[in-house]
């Protein structure tokens, strides 16, 4: 499972780029564009329900995921 968040399940998109060429819409590249996804340690001591089935572990998460597993109290 290489390209997706192991805690959201976030993944990659395909975007499509509209451009305007002489006043009409040109359908021209679609891309696909991946999540930021970041090696982080989960700490056995983590209390939000998200993170637990993860605890102790080392995964691949996206960055909004690390953001709140910053967030702790």
């Amino acid at each position: 499972m290489a390209k997706v968040c192991s805690i959201c399940g976030k993944g990659s998109r395909v975007f499509g780029k509209r451009k305007k060429l002489r006043g009409k819409y040109n359908p021209t590249v679609k891309r696909r564009k991946y999540p930021n996804l970041q090696w982080v340690f989960i700490p056995k001591d983590i209390k939000k329900e998200k993170f637990k089935p993860f605890r102790n572990q080392r995964v691949l998460a996206c960055t909004k995921c690390i953001k709140a597993l910053g967030k702790r109290k």
